[in-house]
């Protein structure tokens, strides 16, 4: 009788977190679509929690599979993820094309892609002339979503001097 050996530094003796794996592929199938939006978390933090006017903000922002399997969720509109300073994605009311196609977001069992972005501190302003404006003193709202239905979000504060 064959005994399979674990490698020290494998996490999964199956092979579910590798990715392409032979045994992971289409288990995403089995996990039902509302289960698997609820199993996605997005998590979103900044470098610090207070800026002078003008300065940049460095955002990370997690999309976590909390499940051991693997999962598929459907996204609404061809965005699949994004982040936005009150509510104006891309700190931009200047209309961004994207087009409109059918998208989805896959993930390993228990994975956690991380993003980051950098924003300039001002707030894109669309017109003739378009411009770069400083926000108001006081408090904001970073936010990153998943564009799923309903939207897989967090959203974090911090305060310009």
């Amino acid at each position: 009788m064959s005994r399979v050996r674990r490698r020290p530094d494998a996490d999964d003796e199956f092979g579910f977190d590798q990715d392409p794996s032979v045994f992971s592929r289409g288990l995403d199938a089995l996990v039902p679509a509302s289960i698997a939006r609820r199993a996605l978390a997005v998590s979103v933090e900044t470098d610090e929690q207070v800026y002078d006017p003008g300065d940049s903000v460095e955002i990370r922002i997690d999309v976590s599979n909390r499940l051991p399997l693997p999962i598929t969720v459907r996204i609404e509109g061809a965005r699949i993820w994004g982040w936005s300073v009150d509510g104006l994605v891309e700190a931009t009311d200047e209309p961004i094309y994207v087009p409109d196609v059918a998208r989805s977001l896959s993930l390993r069992a228990g994975e956690t892609r991380t993003f980051t972005r950098t924003w300039n501190g001002r707030i894109k302003r669309h017109g003739t002339p378009t411009r770069w404006v400083e926000p108001s003193s006081g408090t904001h709202e970073i936010a990153a979503f998943v564009a799923t239905a309903p939207e897989t979000s967090d959203s974090t504060t911090i305060t310009i001097r």
